[in-house]
């Protein structure tokens, strides 16, 4: 299996690609500058400039984009736009790495994580953008997508325990009533979800046990 990882120098990217060669894929990091992942294999080009060319031999392909400051928000819609442009009608699959903003909080799904009274302001509009990403992905028939949303607490320094719930659309809590998961542990989902291919064109969500 080959697989490709769109931002692979981020902190998310680099354990996706780590836990990818742990497991003997064949990994390709996608980075416009240096490569500072362990992909032995790069290409050096920006998202926005990728063709199909660059993708057609991947089985999958790994979006680990982020986009953090008020002026590049909207990027996290245009980026996933470009990549299922050129995707569409393809066998390629693309896995891309959510927000927790989006869950719902009811069985109706009507209404999401970022709209109860507690979510930080903080991070609202960085939930408000990557669920309007979802909302124009959901639209996209055309590609072999599979969107994971991590727990509401995403720790990029927490520990790899090897192991993690995979939920649905509905926020949740473990036995603990926790909702949190490493990168490490979302690295371990992230590649499960690439070898077994079960959730496509859905939005599923993964937490620590």
């Amino acid at each position: 299996m080959k697989i490709a990882v769109i931002g692979a120098n981020g902190k998310a990217g680099k354990l996706i690609v780590k836990e990818a060669i742990s497991r003997n894929l064949d990994v390709t990091a996608i980075v416009r500058g240096k490569n500072n992942s362990d992909a032995q294999k790069s290409i050096l080009k920006d998202l926005f400039e990728l063709k199909y060319e660059d993708l057609n031999d991947f089985d999958v392909i790994i979006d680990a984009f982020g986009a953090w400051t008020p002026d590049t928000l909207p990027q996290h819609s245009t980026s996933l736009k470009h990549l299922c442009d050129i995707l569409s009608g393809k066998d390629n699959r693309l896995l891309v790495i959510g927000g927790a903003g989006s869950l719902y909080v009811d069985k109706e799904h009507s209404k999401m994580l970022m709209d109860t009274e507690n979510f930080p302001d903080d991070f609202k509009p960085l939930a408000s953008n990557m669920a309007k990403a979802l909302d124009e992905l959901r639209k996209r028939d055309d590609v072999n997508w599979t969107y994971i949303s991590p727990a509401a607490d995403f720790q990029a320094d927490g520990k790899r325990t090897g192991d993690y719930i995979l939920s649905g659309e509905e926020f949740s809590t473990n036995s603990k009533g926790e909702s949190q998961i490493s990168y490490a542990d979302y690295a371990i989902a992230m590649v499960d979800e690439a070898i077994k291919g079960k959730n496509i064109k859905k939005r599923i969500s993964v937490l620590s046990k």
